[in-house]
């Protein structure tokens, strides 16, 4: 049986991070996945293929839709799906081949196939064969990540009834889609395919866009949508599907009651969300119970059992790459017994569409439901000169801080490239910055970034170019 300091069961951005730095450390490490291939949803199946597709669409759009020919570029483009599909997954595969280089220079062993915990300090690993391999290590750390959650009435068959890893591989540009569940994953991919010739309509549950993101910039960023095409049916529950061979009928009630509708389409697009994947993996040899959710506690991604840790979309927390990150390298850090640590108060979360939609920190339903007492600043894209003449002037940004202390808790924007750009309040949310520190910071002109900018001078009233 091979020997171990750490066996981290799952290779996605928890999981192969997580080996990269225990490498670093000097932890005799291996990683088990059983996917065939390191990267995760994530890289495989999520982040990485939906962002190919993303980007490609939005060329397309851009030829097809008007915006080439505003610039004085006259093009006729014709959509190559197969051509589409198949960059996205050259993008894929060179990704994953990157991960697999990254473990073997820090000395990671992979090992292909299904871990499962076995006892205190045993991990085994199936292989595609059947044949099975004994792992004996001081810890395992636990970084399965997660699923779709599936929608009770709906059975998912990845041909007209898809979830988000069918919706990145559909055999054709539908005339119509249907996205149960207006989070991220079902406005992006809406996007990917309402640029590429769909008819969107989105059905949410809940009586608005984007749960949990700040309200102001979730209505806006629903009327941008709205503008671009999409339709809306807020406030209403699925309550079946039926599917045939080249449409699918889903039947929807209002939320409050009412009656009965039903809408038809090419394809439907379930996207409720992800639940922890911990499915065989063993948790009863250690005597390690998920809540109802599925979620596995963490003290300090420690488990209930000695030498169990746990990372990413399995436990608590927002289900994110980068938050799997960074757990990853504070639960190596004190397995190594150092000071590992993540701020849980400056996690951004972006959603990738055209417009983008960033946010950190507190929003101001947070704030208000808490008592804090605090100041706005506000700065439309439509005052930014970049923005105006690259005519993407959609969104603002949304700055807030206390109203004592000038302490930036959060910022919200949505608006082209403040995916990249929410950087710059992370950091400075980091360092327990101030509005006053990136209002007085000096910001390359002409650009976007100075949006941000000009939003932290109008905490204290004094945005200059607006």
């Amino acid at each position: 049986m091979a020997q171990y300091d750490v066996v981290i069961i799952g290779g996605g951005p928890g999981g192969y991070n997580g080996a990269i730095r225990a490498g670093q450390l000097g932890l005799k490490t291996a990683i088990v996945e059983g996917r065939g291939k390191l990267g995760g949803t994530c890289l495989n199946v999520g982040c990485m293929p939906s962002k190919a597709l993303l980007h490609a669409s939005e060329m397309f759009e851009a030829a097809s839709g008007g915006e080439f020919a505003k610039l004085g570029i006259e093009v006729k483009p014709k959509l190559n799906l197969v051509q589409m599909m198949a960059q996205k997954a050259e993008s894929v595969e060179a990704l994953t081949k990157g991960v697999e280089f990254l473990m073997k220079k820090n000395k990671v062993d992979y090992i292909k196939g299904w871990g499962r915990i076995d006892g205190p300090g045993k991990v085994v690993v199936k292989a595609e064969d059947g044949s099975e391999t004994v792992l004996e290590t001081k810890n395992i750390v636990i970084a399965t990540g997660s699923e779709p959650t599936p929608l009770p009435g709906v059975t998912i068959d990845n041909k007209r009834i898809v979830d988000s890893t069918g919706a990145l591989s559909l055999p054709e540009a539908p005339k119509s889609l249907i996205v149960v569940g207006a989070g991220v994953i079902g406005l992006e991919l809406g996007s990917v395919w309402k640029r590429l010739g769909a008819e969107v309509t989105v059905v949410e549950f809940l009586d608005r866009i984007l749960p949990g993101t700040d309200t102001e910039v979730a209505n806006a960023f629903q009327k941008i949508l709205t503008k671009q095409g999409f339709k809306f049916k807020l406030a209403s529950k699925v309550t079946g599907a039926t599917a045939t061979d080249k449409q699918v009928q889903l039947t929807l009630e209002p939320v409050a009651g009412g009656d009965a509708e039903t809408l038809q389409a090419d394809y439907v697009l379930v996207a409720i969300g992800r639940r922890p994947f911990t499915q065989g993996l063993g948790l009863e040899t250690v005597g390690i119970v998920p809540d109802k959710r599925g979620v596995i506690a963490n003290d300090h991604y420690k488990t209930t059992a000695p030498g169990v840790w746990v990372i990413g979309d399995v436990t608590s927390g927002p289900m994110l790459a980068h938050k799997a990150e960074d757990e990853a390298v504070a639960c190596m850090e004190l397995i190594a017994g150092k000071a590992g640590h993540v701020n849980y108060d400056i996690i951004p979360g972006v959603i990738y569409t055209k417009p983008e939609v960033a946010t950190v920190g507190k929003t101001e339903e947070d704030l208000k439901a808490a008592g804090v007492a605090y100041k706005v600043g506000k700065f439309p894209f439509l005052a930014n000169s970049r923005a105006k003449i690259n005519h993407e002037t959609d969104g603002f940004v949304k700055v807030l801080a206390d109203a004592k202390t000038d302490r930036i808790l959060g910022a919200h924007a949505v608006g082209p490239n403040v995916g990249d750009m929410i950087a710059e309040i992370c950091v400075a949310m980091e360092f327990g910055g101030a509005s006053e520190d990136v209002a007085r910071t000096c910001h390359p002109h002409p650009t976007r970034s100075e949006a941000f900018r000009q939003a932290a001078m109008g905490v204290e009233g004094w945005t200059m170019q607006a």
